[in-house]
């Protein structure tokens, strides 16, 4: 999921090289947080947090299919 995750984050931003995606684990829930450019935050979100949430769904749904669930948050 952390390999997606970072894969479709950096086809949204102008600088690539610097997404980075932590991943850590809590009570069977993988956490994963996203971090961008300070001037690709507005693209990783989109209009309204239409983006993010598109990018929540669709993680949401690789987890559940693989018996992970998953959360997925934007770094200041």
């Amino acid at each position: 999921m952390k390999d997606l995750l970072e894969t479709l984050a950096r086809g949204l931003v102008n600088e690539p090289s610097c997404v980075r995606v932590h991943e850590h684990e809590e009570d069977g829930v993988v956490y994963l947080d996203l971090e961008v450019a300070s001037a690709d935050r507005g693209r990783v979100i989109g209009r309204g947090g239409r983006t993010i949430d598109a990018l929540r769904t669709l993680l949401r749904a690789v987890g559940e299919r693989s018996g992970r669930p998953c959360e997925v948050e934007v770094a200041e």
